[in-house]
């Protein structure tokens, strides 16, 4: 119990003194009772020190604040209940259950899985970490107990995609080894769904997992092995994403010539126009726009001072509801104008870039402003 909530709080770099501020400051927006400041700074040690528990009412609270699932937040196993031997009434309610499961169900979760992910880019993933867990556990529920392939292919598909953004916010939350087995469970789902643009998307974001890590090398042969299995069945906006995340991560691993032959090849396979969406891969958001800062941020990375322009290019152009991703931008623009030699203006973009990345709970953007104040 200690450990859990201790390490979710320093992984936010809090104090207990701040993790007290935000309970009462989540109490204040939801109208909700929480005991006194003086009160709180004695809970907070003690569950803490394993010499209190965490009441339901306030795990609630620290896991809309914290961004962990209920186990992490208290250290405990997540604890499955066998069906019992003798229990064929209740497996048999559950494959009945899962047989009822019709198409329009199916874009019921589908439909979740994309109003979820609308929340996380403009309000982060911290706060959805409930909804979220919800969401895939009746995913899997409905999997689980599905038999034949017709009934499994689409709960399959929808389970993917789900996966795959649940893996993408714990990323974000700092909870990297969830974000790790949900995109395994993402691809596992991929596969038996037979929907390989759903696993190759899969292993191009968990490369990141390698990037963020201190594996880059690996992560470029994660993401090159994304492009190979999903093959001529790639979306050309997809390939486009593939590619470009390839050259993010070249450019990372410090090799400069794969990183611009990726990017070319990015731009080759992009569609035309504005639309950002992939109508066959809903969770990728990609246009010339995007593209721009892609390349920038790439240009940031490898220390290019022309990246400045395409990062600027990018900031007028970008989706206000993107809040995330321009926390990530404004890193980008700190970086490069850090190459150039421009501290003030490095250090004003770090300034908004942690106000976003506070609004959205993002740990790993955190992480990057520390390391980028770090060398001004």
């Amino acid at each position: 119990m200690a450990s859990g909530l201790r390490k979710a709080r320093n992984a936010r770099e809090w104090s207990q003194e701040r993790l007290v501020r935000e309970i009462e400051g989540y109490a204040r927006r939801r109208l909700t009772d929480v005991a006194t400041t003086a009160s709180l700074r004695v809970y907070v040690s003690e569950w803490e020190n394993g010499k209190r528990s965490i009441s339901d009412r306030y795990a609630v609270i620290l896991r809309q604040i914290l961004g962990v699932t209920d186990d992490e937040l208290r250290g405990a196993p997540a604890v499955v209940s066998p069906v019992a031997t003798d229990g064929y009434d209740a497996l048999l309610s559950r494959i009945d259950s899962a047989r009822s499961v019709s198409g329009s169900m199916v874009q019921t979760f589908m439909d979740q899985t994309e109003l979820l992910r609308t929340m996380d880019r403009q309000m982060g993933a911290a706060s959805l970490v409930d909804q979220m867990a919800g969401h895939l556990a009746r995913l899997e529920e409905a999997l689980t107990f599905a038999v034949l392939p017709d009934a499994r292919r689409p709960v399959a598909t929808a389970l993917a995609g789900a996966a795959s953004l649940a893996a993408w916010q714990a990323l974000d939350s700092g909870a990297v080894e969830r974000a790790w087995r949900h995109y395994e469970l993402a691809k596992r789902a991929a596969q038996e769904a037979d929907a390989p643009m759903y696993l190759a998307h899969a292993m191009g974001e968990q490369a990141y997992v390698l990037r963020d890590a201190g594996r880059p090398e690996m992560a470029v042969d994660l993401v090159r092995d994304a492009q190979k299995v999903g093959g001529q069945r790639l979306s050309p906006r997809l390939r486009a994403w593939l590619y470009a995340a390839e050259a993010e991560l070249c450019a990372g691993a410090d090799r400069p010539d794969d990183c611009n032959r990726a990017l070319e090849r990015a731009a080759q396979c992009m569609p035309g126009g504005e639309d950002a969406r992939d109508p066959d891969m809903l969770s990728i958001f990609l246009n010339e726009g995007h593209m721009v800062r892609w390349r920038g941020n790439a240009l940031a990375l490898l220390g290019d001072e022309a990246a400045v322009s395409d990062l600027y290019t990018a900031l007028d152009v970008m989706d206000p509801t993107f809040v995330r991703a321009r926390s990530g931008l404004r890193c980008d623009l700190a970086q490069a104008h850090l190459a150039r030699g421009e501290y003030a203006q490095a250090e004003e973009h770090l300034r908004q870039a942690r106000l976003l990345a506070g609004r959205t709970g993002s740990v790993r953007h955190r992480r990057r402003v520390d390391l980028l104040t770090g060398r001004l």
